[in-house]
């Protein structure tokens, strides 16, 4: 058994390397690291300003700021929880440390088809695009076409893939400049068509409604700006915050700024007329047909940038709940290059089996799309909020204002709010793709009561095929008898029994190896630890406990030898919350788990 465990152990990847004989992998500068998730949320350009011109007419601009608001506040959230636990997952990651496995599943599973939606829109959208200026590309196998080549570079490798992303958003940056300059070089003197737009401003409660669904609907203008948190064990120290700021700064200026031109550009009835494609229409009304391709080419480009988003993001959170066995653990196994190739084939036939059954109508990834993101943002501020409750003593970098948060969340409340109003189907097609990916968790979560279930009808019905019932008895003894590596500093039976609680609800490994370390003998605290013990064994019989006593000091050095002297992953190694005292960040320690 040890020598099997020890063997499955040494093919995980961990978040930091790999567990035995491996070099810790090449990571993202800034710059490659923006580019990655920079194209998503930067391509909200091509479209959000005729959204919110659609819902809050001439107000459109001050709703585009007023979400970069929310943007900036969710930047305060997502540095502090991600940097005090700076692991591939993003929601998931943080709920997994502030609750349960389970929750912190649930939420995984809503980033997850945020991350279907955003693939399939994308690249249908960029072939769209395509197809306005040649009519004979076929938009479903094109489709297929662009989410395979993608696929492809993410197998390749981040690195390699990092560079076209790169390439891509440079490109866009420089589009988009262009269009803003030319914008309000050609804004007419005397505003005539702005004033026009003032004029149709309603009064009253009408007002403030059109401001509320304009800004329940211009929120998708910052989908996007979760997927850094998804591959930051890729990225270089300090590389994460610069990414927000980046993104933050991209939004914030181009966002307002196209609607700005498009107000005093156009009639406010013919910007709602074009809403589908209105960039493209403003660049041929400024520089004719040759500026029109050079939009409808930036377009298709910086779209199918978003697509290489997704695989990243989703590569990046479904290892992690593969190592934490809440997925198969079909999905890690790697490939020459060290990428998760099974989940980028998987993720690649997904997405064009959705895309083939919707027949090209993505109303319903729409309405998925909107609600949830905005549910994983959420979810991410309340994470948060239970981060500063539960590990106030965990080293961190940086404390989000408890106003900031609150306002935060409450911002993408109400925009799920806002949006179920807008289209109450958006709800039902969000729930038609959330509850089946739930429960493909579920049946990952309670693997052992099921097939124990398996076992009872085996042992009713199908007595004589003795070797399946072995071999089924065999799994369930393997799963409790997996070790998972408990540290802890002193015998307080408080802290020893929540630790325990945590193992036993979230956990199928029913032995444990509790091991305590110290510094000098007059630190040595095992009787007091053997007598908590004894009640701990009492309130949880079926719990085998090994107690190891050592001196020495604890850090990522001893994180590593003794994962590898149990053959234990270290995803399951669970720790208490290092202090500010500690040299050590949770990176540090290789994707151990908080606990208490």
């Amino acid at each position: 058994m040890q020598k099997v465990v020890q063997k499955a152990v040494s093919s995980f990847p961990s978040p930091k390397e790999f567990l035995v004989g491996t070099q810790p992998r090449k990571r993202l500068n800034q710059w490659l690291a923006t580019g990655i998730c920079g194209n998503d949320i930067t391509s909200s350009c091509l479209y959000v300003s005729a959204i919110a011109v659609v819902f809050a007419g001439v107000l459109a601009p001050v709703v585009l700021i007023l979400v970069c608001v929310v943007l900036y506040a969710y930047k305060k959230v997502y540095t502090e929880v991600v940097e005090a636990l700076p692991l591939n997952g993003g929601t998931y990651n943080c709920l997994l440390n502030c609750t349960s496995k389970f929750a912190a599943s649930v939420a995984a599973c809503m980033t997850i088809l945020s991350y279907v939606a955003t693939a399939v829109i994308s690249a249908k959208t960029a072939i769209e695009y395509l197809h306005h200026v040649v009519p004979s590309v076929q938009v479903i196998g094109a489709t297929i076409f662009v989410l395979g080549v993608f696929a492809a570079l993410a197998i390749i490798g981040i690195n390699e893939s990092a560079v076209v992303a790169l390439v891509i958003f440079i490109f866009h940056m420089t589009t988009l400049t262009v269009f803003c300059i030319m914008g309000f070089v050609q804004i007419p003197a005397d505003f005539h068509f702005f004033k026009a737009n003032l004029g149709t401003l309603p009064a009253g409660d009408t007002l403030l409604i059109s401001i509320f669904l304009g800004f329940s609907a211009a929120l998708l203008g910052i989908s996007g700006f979760e997927s850094s948190a998804n591959f930051v064990e890729e990225q270089d120290v300090g590389v994460f915050r610069k990414t927000l700021r980046n993104m933050l700064i991209a939004v914030l200026i181009f966002n307002p700024l196209t609607a700005i031109i498009s107000l005093n550009l156009m009639p406010l009835a013919e910007i709602v007329s074009h809403k589908d494609h209105l960039l493209s229409e403003i660049a041929h009304q400024m520089g004719g047909n040759t500026f029109k391709m050079i939009i409808v080419f930036d377009a298709a480009a910086v779209l199918s940038g978003a697509v290489l988003t997704s695989f990243v993001g989703v590569t990046g959170l479904i290892q992690r709940m593969a190592l934490d066995q809440c997925l198969p653990q079909f999905f890690l196994k790697q490939n020459r290059r060290g990428t998760c190739h099974r989940i980028i084939i998987a993720f690649f036939l997904l997405c064009s089996s959705i895309l083939i059954i919707t027949r090209g109508s993505l109303l319903s990834l729409a309405g998925v799309y909107t609600i949830s993101f905005l549910g994983v943002m959420t979810l991410f501020g309340l994470g948060n909020i239970l981060l500063k409750v539960r590990h106030r003593e965990l080293k961190r970098t940086y404390r989000a204002p408890w106003g900031v948060i609150l306002l935060a969340m409450a911002a993408t409340s109400l925009g799920i709010v806002g949006n179920v109003i807008i289209d109450y189907n958006n709800f039902v097609y969000f729930l038609d793709y959330f509850v089946p990916t739930v429960m493909l968790v579920v049946l990952v979560y309670l693997r052992i009561p099921i097939l124990k279930a398996i076992l009872e009808v085996l042992n009713n019905l199908m007595v004589r095929f003795l070797v399946w019932r072995t071999m089924i008895i065999d799994r369930i003894v393997e799963l409790n008898e997996q070790r998972v590596i408990l540290f802890t500093r002193s015998g307080r039976l408080d802290r020893l029994f929540s630790a325990f609680q945590y193992i036993v609800k979230n956990e199928s490994s029913r032995s444990v190896v509790l091991l305590h370390l110290y510094n000098s003998p007059e630190e040595n605290d095992e009787e007091s630890i053997k007598a908590s013990l004894k009640a701990i064994q009492e309130i949880f019989p079926n719990l085998k406990v090994e107690l190891i006593v050592r001196q020495g000091k604890f850090g990522p050095e001893m994180v590593d030898a003794v994962s590898q002297e149990f053959g234990v992953a270290k995803n399951n190694i669970f720790i208490g919350a290092p202090e500010e005292k500690h040299h050590f960040s949770i990176q540090d320690m290789g994707g151990v788990r908080v606990i208490f």
